[in-house]
C-alpha cells in the first residue's frame, strides 16, 4: 500500500519566524509569529497558512516577500530558522519633490524648520 505512505518531506518540521508589516500587523494582531512548516515549504506556503487565519483581507494577493532580509520569490524554498517578512503594498507619498516654503527641501534647512 505504498500509495498511502505519507510524503517523507511532510514528516519533518522546521520553524520559521514570520514578520508582519503595515496592515498585516494590525490584521494578524502581532508584529511577528513563530511558525512550524514542513521541510521543503515555500514562502507561498507561509502566506497561504497566514491567509487561512485571516482570509477576509484583500491584501494577500499583492504581498512582497523577503526571506532573511532580502526580497524573494514566493517559490523560495525555506530552511529551518529562516525569517520571512510579509510586506503589503505601500500607498501614499508624492511624485513631486518635498518642499518647504515653496523651494526644494534641503536637509540643513529642514533641520532649522523643525
Amino acid at each position: 500500500m505504498a500509495g498511502l505512505d505519507p510524503d517523507p518531506r511532510m514528516l519533518l518540521a522546521m520553524r520559521v519566524r514570520v514578520l508582519f508589516f503595515g496592515v498585516l500587523r494590525d490584521l494578524m494582531g502581532t508584529p511577528e509569529r513563530e511558525m512550524e512548516v514542513a521541510e521543503g515549504a515555500t514562502a507561498a506556503d507561509v502566506v497561504t497558512t497566514c491567509q487561512g487565519r485571516k482570509a477576509e483581507a484583500a491584501v494577500w494577493g499583492s504581498l512582497a516577500v523577503a526571506v532573511n532580509q532580502e526580497y524573494a520569490s514566493w517559490r523560495r524554498v525555506l530552511v529551518d530558522g529562516d525569517e520571512v517578512a510579509l510586506l503589503p503594498p505601500v500607498s501614499g507619498g508624492c511624485a513631486a519633490a518635498a518642499k518647504c516654503g515653496g523651494s526644494p527641501l534641503a536637509a540643513p534647512r529642514a533641520a532649522k524648520e523643525v
